[in-house]
């Protein structure tokens, strides 16, 4: 049974990222990914769109079929899928070198942290990064 990182190892691994592969990112403005996706970037993260459905760009930034076919490096895939797609953004991540794999609220994938935790990986598995940055990062950034 997976078990999230302590708080403080998530704190360093947000203050330590800069571009995030979203994988399932909707251009749609009321979708939980747009939202969460669009407050990451103006954290000042790079966020990368990874949705095979999208053909123009979503937030300014081109998106990507594949986390694989991102030629820039990644820190984290943040995962908006249905739990059963996560175990390939799992295996993507890993291809594409990401430091971490992050599964959104909801989503939840033993298999998927599995595999990423034995490839050394950080895992977070049903929680929300923009939630997580701003209370471990942001509200310290500000006092």
């Amino acid at each position: 049974m997976h078990r999230n990182p302590p708080r403080e190892e998530i704190r360093s691994l947000l203050l330590n990222a800069r571009n995030i592969a979203v994988v399932g990112l909707s251009d749609d403005h009321g979708r939980p990914s747009h939202g969460v996706a669009r407050a990451m970037q103006r954290y000042g993260f790079r966020i990368f769109p990874v949705n095979p459905n999208l053909r123009t760009p979503v937030l300014g930034e081109r998106p990507y079929s594949s986390v694989r076919e991102i030629r820039e490096p990644v820190d984290i895939v943040d995962v908006f899928r249905r739990s059963e797609a996560a175990l390939e953004a799992a295996r993507d991540a890993v291809a594409a070198g990401a430091r971490a794999l992050w599964m959104q609220i909801g989503v939840i994938n033993e298999e998927a942290a599995r595999l990423a935790a034995s490839k050394g990986l950080i895992v977070v598995m049903d929680r929300c990064i923009k939630v997580d940055y701003a209370t471990l990062v942001a509200s310290f950034r500000s006092h």
